[in-house]
């Protein structure tokens, strides 16, 4: 019933920058909170930056002032501006959003996941 598509991971140098998209469509009422999510390997996934449908933001403590989660709610595309990057943010970097679908139930969606590679 959702779905999310995720684009814009490579391959950069440490200090350099990419910025993460994630296209939402579906059958979507509204959205409570979008996010995203990566996992190294050998590790657990966990919490990059988180935002809600009132914009608060949460992130790690890893990435605030580095990293910048943004959306644009016309178009249904949640952002995530990676600046300044480190080797240790290699990781597969995962979209999740948190919707309420026309049929009135809560779910929570994943998008297929984005390879981010920092060399240093």
């Amino acid at each position: 019933q959702v779905q999310l598509v995720e684009s814009g991971g490579g391959l950069v140098q440490a200090g350099g920058s990419l910025r993460l998209s994630c296209a939402i469509s579906g059958s979507i009422l509204s959205i409570n909170a979008m996010g995203w999510y990566r996992q190294a390997p050998g590790k657990q996934r966990e919490l990059v930056a988180r935002i809600t449908s009132g914009t608060s933001t949460t992130y790690d403590d890893s990435v605030k002032g580095r990293f910048t989660i943004s959306t644009d709610n016309t178009k249904k595309t949640v952002y995530l501006q990676m600046n300044n990057l480190k080797p240790e943010d290699t990781a597969v970097y995962y979209c999740n959003a948190e919707v309420r679908t026309t049929s009135r139930a809560l779910v929570a969606s994943w998008g297929q996941g984005t390879q981010v590679t920092v060399s240093s």
